[in-house]
C-alpha cells in the first residue's frame, strides 16, 4: 500500500475532466472538461473557479507567451484570450475526418505545440484515424505520426533529447528520439507495456529525477515509471 496521500482540493464536477497545467506565476491551474466542453482556471488563493464554454468538445489547453491560451476543440487549434472570453480559431485540421477530434496536446520547451487526433469512438473504431502534429509558432503544420487511436500523454527529457508518447490503445509508453531544432521524431521505442489490470496509460509527465507519472484510465492507478529499466511502481 503507497503513502501516499491523496487530496482532492478542486471541487468541480467535469464529465470527462483533463489536462491540469499549473501557472506558477499566478497559482493556478488549468484543466478542461472534454465532453463538457469547457476550460477551467482555479484560483489557490480563492479558492474559486473560472470557466470558459467552448463550442466542441475541448482536448487540452495550454499557456500562451503572449497571453491567454491555445486550446485544441473539435479539429481547430484556436487562441483564448481570458479576459474577453472569446476564442478565435487559427489552425484547422482533418476537414476529410469530421468524426475526428483533438485530443491531448503539450508545448516541448523551444515553444512548439504538439496536439493529436483522435476518433471520438476510438475505443469501438476498427482503424486508427488519428494523428500527431506539431504547429509551429508561424501556424505551419507538420504531421509527425499517422495511425493513432488516441494521442495522450507526452514529456521530453531534461536534455531534449527524447520524447515519451503514448498512444493509448496500444497499451504502452514509447519513446522517440527528438530533433529539438526541428520537432522531427525518429527511433520509435516501447518503454513500458501495461500489464493486466493497470488500465489504459492516459496522461503523463516526467519528474525532476526523469521518471515518468502515467495516469491510468480505468484502472484507478498513477504508476511511476523508470525509463531506464522499465521497472513500475503504482499509486491507489
Amino acid at each position: 500500500m503507497s503513502s501516499v496521500q491523496v487530496e482532492s482540493v478542486v471541487k468541480e464536477h467535469a464529465l470527462i475532466g483533463e489536462g491540469p497545467v499549473w501557472e506558477e506565476s499566478d497559482q493556478t491551474l488549468l484543466f478542461i472538461d472534454i465532453a463538457g466542453q469547457k476550460i477551467h482556471r482555479w484560483s489557490a488563493a480563492t479558492n474559486q473557479i473560472h470557466s470558459l464554454k467552448t463550442d466542441d468538445t475541448v482536448g487540452f489547453a495550454v499557456p500562451r507567451r503572449s497571453g491567454g491560451y491555445v486550446a485544441g476543440v473539435g479539429r481547430s487549434i484556436v487562441a483564448v484570450d481570458w479576459t474577453t472570453q472569446k476564442a478565435t480559431s487559427l489552425v484547422n485540421v482533418e476537414e476529410d475526418k469530421p468524426e475526428n477530434r483533438f485530443n491531448d496536446g503539450k508545448v516541448d520547451p523551444m515553444g512548439r505545440l504538439l496536439a493529436g487526433t483522435m476518433r471520438k469512438d476510438a475505443q469501438t473504431a476498427q482503424v486508427k484515424p488519428g494523428s500527431l502534429y506539431l504547429v509551429n509558432s508561424d501556424l505551419s503544420v507538420t504531421k509527425l505520426l499517422s495511425q493513432v487511436d488516441i494521442s495522450n500523454g507526452m514529456d521530453w527529457t531534461q536534455d531534449l533529447k527524447t520524447l515519451f508518447y503514448i498512444d493509448s490503445l496500444s497499451l504502452s509508453v514509447d519513446a522517440f528520439n527528438y530533433d529539438s531544432s526541428t520537432g522531427h521524431l525518429g527511433n520509435r521505442q516501447v518503454v513500458y507495456r501495461m500489464a493486466e489490470g493497470e488500465g489504459l496509460p492516459d496522461g503523463m509527465t516526467l519528474d525532476a529525477g526523469g521518471r515518468l507519472w502515467v495516469a491510468c484510465y480505468n484502472g484507478g492507478r498513477v504508476i511511476h515509471i523508470d525509463p531506464a529499466t522499465g521497472q513500475s511502481y503504482w499509486f491507489c
